[in-house]
């Protein structure tokens, strides 16, 4: 498997993460025992990780958009 494959996979992951954190730190899903709920770190945390997943996602798209050079 390429390389950029495994990054695009990776960051979606990453990516879909921070979006759930993100929407538990708002109270909008997951259980309400969870320590994410409602906590405005995760909104901020979960931003991030799902920014960071992105980057990732973008790069794994670079890297096998990439035609070898012949």
């Amino acid at each position: 498997m390429r390389i950029g494959v495994v990054m695009m996979i990776v960051g979606t992951v990453i990516m879909i993460m921070g979006i759930i954190f993100y929407l538990q730190g708002h109270s909008i899903v997951g259980p309400t025992s969870s320590f994410m709920y409602s906590n405005p770190k995760w909104i901020v945390n979960g931003q991030w990780i799902a920014v960071s997943g992105l980057l990732i996602l973008a790069a794994g798209l670079g890297i096998s958009s990439r035609r070898p050079r012949s």
